[in-house]
């Protein structure tokens, strides 16, 4: 049966993507992609046949690597951090009742935790990854996700914090937890995790609405118990540990 990897390669660079997800690049005929996730894997495997759209067209993505696949060519969809989180899994398994084709998903290192391990330990406890892009989901939704989150005392992680058109949705969520928690919890922001121009700021959520933060971000909100030691954001598993 014909082969379709839907491939999470992690946050861009060579050295994280797993070996898993790089076999499965070059066991491909055809990797297809966001434009943007294909100039990224272009440097990395120079021989390979690829075939990008841009953003708005992924279920024109999806259908043309299930006929690429059905063809019998190994078809790789690729996206950065997990495919399955965020990614184009969850739209190839529900159209691929319609082919003949074998999906395999390949998972990557996503952003939260990408972003986590930039800012120290923040996600040692229960958390949540909410999307604050609202093209998929209703704006109201997402605040009463947030607003439950923060009630729940989880971590959570912000993904497409802010575009052009959506830049009060930052300030609306800073706003709800720190009600629940107060402004003084701690708060990162990482732009551009694991790629060229890297760069993070750790802050609190009274600062957040103030803070330079773009669809690049990934951001990050402490619980309750997270504290920021020499520099790095870090999140109380519950261990008790012995003092020196």
């Amino acid at each position: 049966m014909a082969k379709l990897y839907v491939v999470g390669f992690g946050p861009g660079g060579y050295e994280d993507m797993t070996h898993r997800a790089v076999s499965a690049i070059e066991a491909a005929d055809v990797v297809m992609g966001y434009t943007t996730y294909i100039e990224m894997l272009e440097p990395y495997f120079k021989n390979k046949n690829f075939f990008s759209t841009p953003m708005t067209k992924e279920l024109d993505r999806c259908r043309m690597a299930l006929e690429e696949a059905d063809k019998g060519k190994t078809v790789a969809m690729v996206s950065s951090g997990d495919s399955g989180v965020y990614g184009m899994a969850g739209v190839i398994l529900q159209m691929a009742q319609d082919y003949h084709v074998d999906v395999e998903i390949v998972p990557g290192v996503t952003a939260a935790s990408a972003a986590a391990a930039i800012l120290g330990a923040p996600l040692m406890h229960d958390f949540a990854v909410i999307s604050l892009s609202d093209l998929m989901t209703p704006l109201e939704k997402i605040m009463k996700r947030v607003e439950y989150a923060a009630l729940s005392d989880f971590v959570i992680c912000l993904y497409n914090p802010k575009s052009r058109k959506r830049t009060e949705y930052v300030a609306m969520t800073a706003d709800i937890i720190g009600k629940i928690h107060g402004e003084d919890v701690p708060a990162g922001i990482v732009r551009n995790a694991g790629r060229p121009g890297e760069s993070y700021t750790i802050t609190s959520v009274g600062q957040l609405k103030e803070a330079d933060i773009d669809m690049f971000s990934l951001v990050i909100i402490g619980n309750s118990s997270t504290y920021v030691q020499d520099g790095r954001m870090i999140t109380p598993r519950g261990y008790k540990l012995e003092q020196s």
